[in-house]
């Protein structure tokens, strides 16, 4: 098992920045690349950015690249989403997720462990 504790959410007005962090336990975390997905109200959950095991390679959503950045420091089983320039569309639960698979995977259904969430809210 893997726990997953995401934080750093808030109120933020448009243009601003917020980092997420997501602390993990548990199994070992450098076996896992760490994914973030949100979630807005009467949406499905939508992929926003992965990074591979080891940290070397990123993936992002078209709507966040460029603006969000990925990150993970192994030492402190802690995987970050620095958000900059922030727009009221990114409004959502954001959370974090944990894949025992070798690359870097974007959809949902292949990530084993998820934190509980934490809200963002960008006004205008």
């Amino acid at each position: 098992q893997v726990q997953l504790v995401e934080s750093g959410g808030g109120l933020v007005q448009a243009g601003g920045s917020l980092r997420l962090s997501c602390a993990a336990s548990g199994r070992t975390f450098s076996n896992y690349a760490m994914g973030w997905f949100r979630q807005a109200p009467g949406k499905e959950r939508e992929f926003v950015a992965a990074i591979s095991r080891g940290g070397s390679n990123t993936y992002y959503a078209d709507s966040v690249k460029g603006r969000f950045t990925i990150s993970r420091d192994n030492a402190k089983n802690t995987v970050y989403l620095q958000m900059n320039s922030l727009k009221p569309e990114d409004t959502a639960v954001y959370y974090c997720a944990a894949a025992g698979v070798v690359g870097i995977p974007t959809t949902p259904r292949r990530y084993d462990y998820w934190g509980q969430g934490t809200q963002v809210t960008v006004s205008s």
